[in-house]
């Protein structure tokens, strides 16, 4: 008996073991946030997206959703300091905010007239709300490099990296190289940020901080820098300092031809008789407009029986240039005009037979051949700027180096 009595003193231990032991499951509820934009729960509306079609204007998109003519121009009154409703654009976004009951009513509608930014007019309450805001905006650092694969366009996409970008590059290094000349396996590096709304949605590049192209195997940087901190303009320089862009543009008119060379005999087609040609003829359609190659004061700005509508440039105590034939003139004289500033636009006024301007060039008082010229590149940096910039630079031209030998 003694041991029946042991035996069930321990079967009945084991089972209040067991019983302790028991592990209960629970279930594990993920929380799934819900959708959200503009400030608003979605889940709390009846949503409707939507873009602007030809004939919609903000009166047209209220009334029909059954607001009556009369709320709709109430509506519209309210808004009109705060929201130009004639501001709306064909293709643009819209979201109507409606009541979940069975009438829809429509509560709020938000307008994107970009990606960036938003309109909210909130019909809830009898004071209709109206503001703007803003997405918030993320910037993101990126360096690629490696050898180029194809065009500087095709790298930069097969990267999935906005094509703005490449045009930026192109008008960078515009005065140092032609980059239709660029081979497949030439080495590059760039260091550049992006934009992203609401930390996700691309808005495309933002700023280049550094790059370097080899070009007929030479390596050639660009690093951005303001001399003048307080003045926010910004010019691209080399790892030395050294400015990337020429003192002269090459041409007065982009997309043109040369027409005439600078000779010391030509037979004129307007007097018919063999003199010197002291300048190079771009032919271009009238009205093309004719920029300064460089910055400086104007000189003269005037008509004469040969030379028509003229203005000439003085650059420094050595340079000059004058652009003739203009169909107008767009400069007075004592004016200081920059490298690239539109002067006047393409004529045949004077002795021309067709649309062109005549570019002439004085170095030292003494006309001479442009194309031929050795043209001098702008100022480097000295002193404290090439101090401040070579500490700037040093850290971005390392990553350069290090990402383009991976």
């Amino acid at each position: 008996m003694k041991q029946i009595f042991l035996v069930l003193i321990v079967i009945f231990s084991l089972v209040s073991c067991t019983k302790k032991e028991k592990i209960v499951e629970e279930k594990v509820v993920k929380l799934v946030p819900k959708k959200s934009e503009f400030g608003f729960i979605y889940a709390d509306f009846n949503v409707v997206h939507d873009t602007i079609k030809k004939g919609d204007t903000f009166g047209t998109i209220i009334d029909h959703q059954s607001i009556g003519k009369r709320k709709v121009f109430d509506i519209i009154a309210k808004v009109k300091d705060s929201f130009d409703v004639r501001t709306i654009r064909l293709n643009k976004p819209y979201t109507l905010l409606r009541s979940k009951n069975k009438k829809h009513d429509l509560e709020v509608f938000i307008y994107q007239p970009d990606a960036l930014n938003y309109y909210v007019i909130d019909m809830r309450d009898t004071a209709v709300v109206v503001y703007k805001k803003t997405k918030p905006l993320t910037i993101k650092r990126r360096t690629i490099g490696g050898v180029l694969k194809g065009s500087l366009s095709e790298t930069l996409g097969n990267a999935k990296i906005e094509g703005a970008l490449a045009s930026k590059i192109s008008k960078i290094y515009a005065y140092s190289i032609d980059f239709m000349k660029l081979k497949k396996g030439d080495r590059f590096a760039i260091s550049f940020t992006e934009r992203y709304i609401n930390d996700t949605v691309y808005d495309g590049v933002e700023d280049l901080e550094a790059a370097f192209f080899e070009y007929k195997g030479k390596i050639i940087y660009a690093f951005p820098f303001a001399q003048n901190p307080s003045s926010d303009k910004i010019e691209y320089y080399d790892e030395q300092g050294k400015t990337l862009k020429n003192f002269f543009l090459k041409s007065p008119i982009k997309f043109s031809r040369i027409s005439s060379r600078f000779s010391s005999s030509r037979f004129h087609p307007v007097q018919h008789r063999w003199k010197a040609h002291k300048g190079t003829d771009y032919a271009a359609p009238r009205g093309t407009p004719i920029t300064a190659t460089a910055g400086g004061v104007v000189e003269q700005s005037g008509f004469t029986a040969g030379n028509g509508n003229f203005v000439k440039v003085k650059h420094n105590g050595t340079y000059s240039t004058q652009y003739l034939h203009m169909s107008k003139i767009l400069v007075r004289r004592g004016q200081r005009v920059n490298q690239g500033q539109v002067i006047g636009r393409v004529g045949s006024t004077g002795l021309a037979t067709g649309p062109h301007v005549c570019y002439r060039f004085w170095k030292n008082g003494r006309q001479v051949d442009a194309l031929r010229l050795k043209l001098p590149y702008g100022e480097s940096m000295s002193g404290n700027n090439k101090s401040r910039f070579l500490k700037i630079i040093t850290p971005l031209k390392f990553e350069l180096d290090s990402i383009a030998n991976l």
